[in-house]
Protein backbone atom coordinates (compact mmCIF):
# COMPACT_ATOMS: atom_id res chain seq x y z
CA UNK A 1 0.00 0.00 0.00
CA UNK A 2 1.46 3.28 -0.89
CA UNK A 3 1.99 5.38 2.44
CA UNK A 4 0.02 8.47 2.54
CA UNK A 5 1.43 11.56 4.37
CA UNK A 6 0.02 13.76 6.81
CA UNK A 7 -3.57 14.49 7.33
CA UNK A 8 -4.63 17.74 6.17
CA UNK A 9 -7.31 17.87 8.72
CA UNK A 10 -5.35 19.19 11.99
CA UNK A 11 -8.09 17.68 14.63
CA UNK A 12 -6.71 15.09 16.53
CA UNK A 13 -7.79 11.32 15.20
CA UNK A 14 -10.20 9.53 17.66
CA UNK A 15 -10.49 5.66 16.30
CA UNK A 16 -14.46 4.06 17.07
CA UNK A 17 -16.03 1.34 17.72
CA UNK A 18 -12.95 -0.80 18.81
CA UNK A 19 -12.95 -3.47 20.81
CA UNK A 20 -9.36 -4.20 21.18
CA UNK A 21 -9.68 -1.75 24.64
CA UNK A 22 -11.56 -4.62 26.42
CA UNK A 23 -9.86 -7.29 24.94
CA UNK A 24 -6.40 -5.88 26.25
CA UNK A 25 -8.26 -5.57 29.96
CA UNK A 26 -9.63 -9.42 29.83
CA UNK A 27 -6.11 -10.24 28.74
CA UNK A 28 -4.25 -8.69 31.49
CA UNK A 29 -6.96 -9.67 34.30
CA UNK A 30 -6.74 -13.48 32.92
CA UNK A 31 -2.13 -12.72 32.75
CA UNK A 32 -2.15 -11.39 36.37
CA UNK A 33 -5.25 -13.84 37.83
CA UNK A 34 -2.71 -17.02 35.85
CA UNK A 35 0.50 -15.15 37.63
CA UNK A 36 -0.81 -15.21 41.11
CA UNK A 37 -2.45 -18.91 41.18
CA UNK A 38 1.15 -19.83 39.73
CA UNK A 39 2.46 -18.20 42.49
CA UNK A 40 0.23 -19.93 45.07
CA UNK A 41 0.85 -23.18 43.63
CA UNK A 42 -2.71 -23.29 41.99
CA UNK A 43 -2.79 -26.44 39.49
CA UNK A 44 -4.70 -24.48 37.05
CA UNK A 45 -2.45 -21.13 37.69
CA UNK A 46 0.01 -22.31 34.62
CA UNK A 47 -2.08 -22.67 31.97
CA UNK A 48 -4.25 -19.36 32.82
CA UNK A 49 -0.65 -17.57 33.01
CA UNK A 50 0.05 -19.03 29.37
CA UNK A 51 -3.37 -18.57 28.29
CA UNK A 52 -2.47 -14.68 29.62
CA UNK A 53 0.60 -14.04 27.50
CA UNK A 54 -1.10 -15.50 24.58
CA UNK A 55 -3.93 -13.38 24.34
CA UNK A 56 -1.76 -9.92 25.12
CA UNK A 57 0.54 -11.08 22.33
CA UNK A 58 -2.51 -11.26 19.87
CA UNK A 59 -3.48 -8.00 21.48
CA UNK A 60 0.39 -6.43 20.52
CA UNK A 61 -0.32 -8.17 16.84
CA UNK A 62 -4.65 -6.73 16.49
CA UNK A 63 -3.65 -3.55 17.89
CA UNK A 64 -0.55 -2.42 15.95
CA UNK A 65 -1.61 -3.60 12.80
CA UNK A 66 -4.79 -1.59 13.47
CA UNK A 67 -2.79 1.89 14.36
CA UNK A 68 -0.30 0.55 11.04
CA UNK A 69 -3.23 0.34 8.56
CA UNK A 70 -4.85 3.90 10.24
CA UNK A 71 -1.06 5.43 9.63
CA UNK A 72 -1.24 4.07 5.98
CA UNK A 73 -4.41 5.57 5.10
CA UNK A 74 -3.46 9.60 6.07
CA UNK A 75 -5.53 9.37 9.16
CA UNK A 76 -2.88 11.03 11.38
CA UNK A 77 -1.95 14.44 11.45
CA UNK A 78 0.67 15.84 13.26
CA UNK A 79 -0.96 16.27 16.33
CA UNK A 80 -0.75 12.71 16.73
CA UNK A 81 2.86 12.23 15.57
CA UNK A 82 3.78 14.52 18.48
CA UNK A 83 1.78 12.70 20.96
CA UNK A 84 3.50 9.63 19.70
CA UNK A 85 7.01 10.92 20.33
CA UNK A 86 5.69 12.07 23.81
CA UNK A 87 4.64 9.07 24.36
CA UNK A 88 7.51 6.97 23.20
CA UNK A 89 9.60 9.33 25.25
CA UNK A 90 8.03 8.69 28.63
CA UNK A 91 7.97 4.92 27.98
CA UNK A 92 11.78 5.12 27.70
CA UNK A 93 11.96 7.47 30.70
CA UNK A 94 9.97 4.89 32.47
CA UNK A 95 12.12 2.20 31.31
CA UNK A 96 15.37 4.38 32.79
CA UNK A 97 14.04 4.19 36.02
CA UNK A 98 13.45 0.62 36.09
CA UNK A 99 16.95 -0.19 35.59
CA UNK A 100 17.73 2.69 37.58
CA UNK A 101 16.24 0.59 40.41
CA UNK A 102 18.41 -2.30 39.57
CA UNK A 103 21.72 -0.31 39.36
CA UNK A 104 20.82 1.47 42.93
CA UNK A 105 19.78 -2.20 44.24
CA UNK A 106 23.72 -3.17 42.51
CA UNK A 107 25.50 0.06 44.46
CA UNK A 108 23.65 -0.17 47.97
CA UNK A 109 24.99 -3.65 48.42
CA UNK A 110 28.19 -3.33 46.53
CA UNK A 111 29.11 0.00 48.56
CA UNK A 112 27.27 -0.52 52.09
CA UNK A 113 25.62 -3.97 52.79
CA UNK A 114 28.57 -5.92 51.86
CA UNK A 115 31.01 -3.42 53.63
CA UNK A 116 28.78 -3.18 56.81
CA UNK A 117 28.60 -6.94 56.64
CA UNK A 118 32.48 -7.24 56.99
CA UNK A 119 32.82 -4.46 59.82
CA UNK A 120 33.11 -1.10 58.47
CA UNK A 121 31.28 1.96 59.89
CA UNK A 122 28.16 2.66 62.41
CA UNK A 123 26.36 -0.39 61.21
CA UNK A 124 28.81 -3.13 61.07
CA UNK A 125 26.95 -5.92 62.41
CA UNK A 126 30.07 -8.82 61.65
CA UNK A 127 31.50 -8.78 64.67
CA UNK A 128 28.27 -10.42 66.39
CA UNK A 129 27.51 -12.51 63.27
CA UNK A 130 30.04 -13.43 60.90
CA UNK A 131 33.31 -12.24 62.09
CA UNK A 132 34.99 -14.33 59.60
CA UNK A 133 33.21 -12.87 56.27
CA UNK A 134 35.24 -11.35 54.02
CA UNK A 135 33.81 -8.25 52.92
CA UNK A 136 35.19 -8.30 49.17
CA UNK A 137 33.29 -8.51 46.02
CA UNK A 138 31.79 -9.98 44.24
CA UNK A 139 30.28 -12.12 46.89
CA UNK A 140 27.64 -14.85 47.80
CA UNK A 141 27.15 -13.37 51.01
CA UNK A 142 28.23 -14.15 54.13
CA UNK A 143 26.95 -17.49 54.02
CA UNK A 144 28.30 -18.53 50.60
CA UNK A 145 24.88 -19.50 49.28
CA UNK A 146 26.02 -20.99 46.05
CA UNK A 147 24.93 -24.50 44.16
CA UNK A 148 28.40 -25.83 45.07
CA UNK A 149 29.30 -27.93 48.38
CA UNK A 150 32.29 -25.58 48.95
CA UNK A 151 30.20 -22.26 48.90
CA UNK A 152 32.30 -20.83 45.76
CA UNK A 153 31.45 -20.00 42.45
CA UNK A 154 33.21 -18.04 39.59
CA UNK A 155 32.29 -14.84 37.38
CA UNK A 156 32.36 -14.65 33.82
CA UNK A 157 35.70 -12.10 32.53
CA UNK A 158 34.71 -9.11 31.18
CA UNK A 159 37.09 -9.63 28.01
CA UNK A 160 35.50 -12.46 26.68
CA UNK A 161 32.19 -13.31 25.83
CA UNK A 162 31.01 -10.07 27.44
CA UNK A 163 33.34 -7.80 25.48
CA UNK A 164 32.02 -9.58 22.50
CA UNK A 165 28.54 -8.88 23.13
CA UNK A 166 29.21 -5.20 23.54
CA UNK A 167 31.11 -5.14 20.14
CA UNK A 168 28.18 -6.69 18.71
CA UNK A 169 25.66 -3.96 20.30
CA UNK A 170 27.98 -1.13 19.60
CA UNK A 171 28.11 -2.09 15.60
CA UNK A 172 24.09 -2.72 15.91
CA UNK A 173 23.93 1.04 17.03
CA UNK A 174 26.33 1.94 13.73
CA UNK A 175 24.45 0.29 11.53
CA UNK A 176 20.87 1.55 12.40
CA UNK A 177 21.74 4.59 12.55
CA UNK A 178 23.56 4.66 9.10
CA UNK A 179 19.56 3.11 8.12
CA UNK A 180 17.95 5.61 9.45
CA UNK A 181 20.01 8.47 7.32
CA UNK A 182 19.74 6.23 4.66
CA UNK A 183 15.81 6.31 5.16
CA UNK A 184 16.03 10.41 5.55
CA UNK A 185 17.82 10.30 2.07
CA UNK A 186 15.68 8.18 0.38
CA UNK A 187 18.10 5.06 0.03
CA UNK A 188 16.00 2.43 0.32
CA UNK A 189 18.57 -0.28 -0.56
CA UNK A 190 20.80 1.18 2.31
CA UNK A 191 18.20 1.39 4.78
CA UNK A 192 16.84 -2.32 3.99
CA UNK A 193 20.19 -3.67 4.17
CA UNK A 194 21.79 -2.20 7.26
CA UNK A 195 18.62 -2.33 9.24
CA UNK A 196 18.82 -6.21 8.74
CA UNK A 197 22.19 -6.30 9.82
CA UNK A 198 20.69 -4.24 13.14
CA UNK A 199 18.08 -7.41 14.30
CA UNK A 200 20.82 -10.40 12.89
CA UNK A 201 23.13 -8.49 15.54
CA UNK A 202 20.45 -8.41 18.31
CA UNK A 203 19.50 -12.01 17.21
CA UNK A 204 23.33 -12.52 17.42
CA UNK A 205 23.62 -10.75 20.85
CA UNK A 206 20.90 -12.79 22.39
CA UNK A 207 22.78 -16.24 20.97
CA UNK A 208 25.87 -15.45 22.82
CA UNK A 209 24.41 -14.67 25.62
CA UNK A 210 22.64 -17.66 25.79
CA UNK A 211 26.01 -19.52 25.65
CA UNK A 212 27.07 -17.52 28.43
CA UNK A 213 24.15 -18.53 30.65
CA UNK A 214 24.68 -21.97 29.97
CA UNK A 215 28.21 -21.57 30.94
CA UNK A 216 27.39 -19.98 33.82
CA UNK A 217 24.73 -22.41 35.60
CA UNK A 218 26.35 -25.30 34.66
CA UNK A 219 29.95 -24.91 34.65
CA UNK A 220 31.09 -21.63 37.03
CA UNK A 221 28.40 -22.46 40.00
CA UNK A 222 26.71 -18.72 39.07
CA UNK A 223 22.81 -19.01 38.90
CA UNK A 224 20.25 -17.04 40.50
CA UNK A 225 20.86 -18.34 44.00
CA UNK A 226 24.37 -17.66 44.10
CA UNK A 227 24.01 -14.78 46.69
CA UNK A 228 23.93 -11.08 45.92
CA UNK A 229 26.32 -11.21 43.33
CA UNK A 230 23.88 -14.24 41.38
CA UNK A 231 20.90 -12.57 41.92
CA UNK A 232 22.03 -8.91 40.90
CA UNK A 233 23.76 -10.42 37.56
CA UNK A 234 21.20 -12.53 36.30
CA UNK A 235 18.43 -9.80 37.49
CA UNK A 236 20.80 -6.91 35.13
CA UNK A 237 21.13 -9.06 32.74
CA UNK A 238 18.46 -11.10 32.20
CA UNK A 239 16.24 -8.29 32.18
CA UNK A 240 18.26 -6.58 29.39
CA UNK A 241 18.31 -9.99 27.13
CA UNK A 242 14.54 -9.64 26.92
CA UNK A 243 14.76 -5.43 25.86
CA UNK A 244 17.31 -6.78 23.17
CA UNK A 245 14.49 -10.01 22.16
CA UNK A 246 12.19 -6.88 22.43
CA UNK A 247 14.10 -4.85 20.03
CA UNK A 248 14.73 -7.22 18.04
CA UNK A 249 11.42 -8.41 17.23
CA UNK A 250 10.46 -4.36 16.55
CA UNK A 251 13.43 -3.90 14.35
CA UNK A 252 12.07 -6.96 12.28
CA UNK A 253 8.49 -5.85 12.27
CA UNK A 254 9.82 -2.22 10.70
CA UNK A 255 11.92 -4.00 8.43
CA UNK A 256 8.83 -5.74 6.87
CA UNK A 257 7.20 -2.16 6.93
CA UNK A 258 10.47 -1.17 5.17
CA UNK A 259 10.31 -3.57 2.27
CA UNK A 260 6.34 -2.82 1.97
CA UNK A 261 6.92 0.18 1.27
CA UNK A 262 5.79 2.18 4.42
CA UNK A 263 7.69 5.40 5.38
CA UNK A 264 8.80 8.32 3.87
CA UNK A 265 11.61 10.67 4.21
CA UNK A 266 9.32 12.86 6.45
CA UNK A 267 7.20 10.84 8.00
CA UNK A 268 8.60 7.76 9.26
CA UNK A 269 8.21 8.08 13.24
CA UNK A 270 7.81 4.22 14.07
CA UNK A 271 11.42 3.50 12.87
CA UNK A 272 12.21 6.68 14.92
CA UNK A 273 10.60 4.88 17.85
CA UNK A 274 12.25 1.81 17.50
CA UNK A 275 15.90 3.44 16.47
CA UNK A 276 15.52 5.58 20.24
CA UNK A 277 14.65 2.03 22.37
CA UNK A 278 17.89 0.22 20.36
CA UNK A 279 19.87 3.11 21.61
CA UNK A 280 18.83 3.17 25.46
CA UNK A 281 19.49 -0.86 24.83
CA UNK A 282 22.88 -0.26 23.92
CA UNK A 283 23.33 2.23 26.87
CA UNK A 284 22.40 0.19 29.14
CA UNK A 285 24.61 -2.80 28.01
CA UNK A 286 27.52 -0.17 28.56
CA UNK A 287 26.54 0.18 31.81
CA UNK A 288 26.18 -3.48 33.14
CA UNK A 289 29.74 -3.98 31.04
CA UNK A 290 31.24 -2.08 33.55
CA UNK A 291 29.65 -2.08 36.54
CA UNK A 292 28.60 -5.86 36.40
CA UNK A 293 31.20 -7.38 34.17
CA UNK A 294 34.03 -5.38 34.73
CA UNK A 295 34.76 -3.63 38.00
Amino acid sequence: MPHADYATDQQYYFPHGSRLPFFGSLSLFILMAGAAATLNGVAIGGWALGLGFVLLFTLFFLWFGEVIRENQAGLYGEQVDRSFRMGMMWFIFSEVMFFAAFFGALFYARQLSIPWLGGEGAKAITSLLWPNYDAGWPTAGPGSVTPRDDGTFEIIPAFGLPALNTALLLTSGLTITVAHHALKSGHRGILKVFLALTFLLGFIFLGVQILEYGHAWKDLGLQLGTGIYGSTFFMLTGFHGLHVMVGAIMLVVIWLRCLAGHFTPRQHFAFEAVAWYWHFVDVVWLGLFIFVYWI
